[in-house]
């Protein structure tokens, strides 16, 4: 992993109109708000939050499907938003999206072969047969028998399909691979052979992630830094191991506080988060967390809160570091 940012991302942000009878505005959804990082060369990054807080949005918005409102995304130094649909997809090689539900993105009707074969034929001018053999390398490279390719998704499992559909991703050699809970709805065996895979996968072909999840152990087992969302904003980001192990924003030691654990406290004895979060096409003046913090103060109703640095993190409160306890976790393990 270098120091040098291969994706810089400036104060991103997307807005979803509401449209009322006869196509009125009602207002705006505000998904992304002010959305701003660097990756790494070679880092993995993850991304964290409750459901609709953005992370998949920002995801879709990385890699050109979603326009953004505003904001700047540089992919080593060039502009990824407003491109022409040529230059768009000769960016889309590098920078590749594997979705959450593996089987959705496969044609049901359409063989493996031909679903693998078919971003070579889209980009490349390679003849048939080096096609058909890229596809064997590839599909054996994530662990897959050759013979897959005459099978059709539905002959083949879950852990299966997600194999196969990155190797759809690896077909084109990107150089960042954005993951959306690439763990979710597979048995807890089947999550660490995937695990492996990814890493493998990295070491292999040089790539760079951002990971996606809801499962903060996996988290901190797979990423160099972790960033938290909630409600459209980067919150906390920062080194796993610093945020796991001293978490400075009050809805980072609530999400953390509320992975189960074998030994010590149950969940409910400790876990103080409450309530809803706040409606993004109508977010409150000040902190947008206020709702729910039970360290709420005066000026988190005025005021909403930058990001300053404490350390090597850079965190969106008030009182960041200064009032909150850390929330005790499991260790960090190594998947074997």
């Amino acid at each position: 992993m270098t120091d040098a940012p291969i994706l810089n991302v400036t104060d991103l942000s997307v807005r979803f109109p509401i449209r009322g009878p006869f196509g009125r505005s009602l207002g705006q959804i505000k998904a992304l708000d002010g959305v701003s990082f660097t990756l790494a060369d070679g880092e993995i990054l993850g991304l964290v939050g409750e459901s609709g807080c953005g992370k998949s949005t920002l995801g879709k918005t990385l890699m050109g499907i979603q326009a953004p409102t505003h904001g700047s995304i540089l992919f080593e130094g060039t502009e990824i938003a407003g491109r022409t649909p040529r230059e768009a997809r000769a960016l889309r090689r590098r920078l590749q999206y594997a979705y959450q539900d593996p089987g959705a993105s496969l044609d049901p009707r359409w063989k493996i072969g031909r679903s693998l074969e078919e971003p070579l034929i889209i980009h490349t001018d390679l003849p048939r047969k080096e096609r058909l053999g890229k596809v064997r390398e590839i599909l054996t490279s994530v662990g897959l028998p050759a013979g897959h390719t005459d099978l059709f998704p539905h002959e083949i499992s879950g852990g299966q399909q997600r194999r196969v559909g990155l190797a759809r991703i690896l077909m084109l050699n990107p150089e960042v691979v954005i993951l959306d809970e690439p763990t979710a709805g597979l048995d807890v065996s089947v999550q660490a052979t995937v695990l492996r895979l990814f890493r493998d996968l990295r070491e292999t072909f040089d790539l760079t992630y951002i990971f996606i999840s809801h499962d903060l152990s996996v988290v901190r087992l797979m990423c160099h830094r972790v960033a938290v969302m909630y409600l459209g904003r980067i919150v906390e980001i920062g080194p796993v191991e610093d945020l796991m192990e001293n978490p400075k924003h009050p809805y980072t030691q609530s999400l953390l506080a509320a992975i189960p654990r074998i030994n010590g406290p149950r969940v409910t004895e400790n876990f103080w988060l409450k309530g809803e979060p706040a409606n993004a096409a109508n977010l409150p003046v000040g902190c947008r967390f206020q709702g729910r913090c039970p360290h709420v103060k005066p000026i988190c109703r005025e005021t909403d809160p930058e990001d300053r640095a404490i350390g090597d993190s850079r965190v969106a409160c008030h009182f960041a570091g200064e009032v909150f306890p850390p929330v005790p976790v499991a260790k960090k393990e190594q998947i074997s």
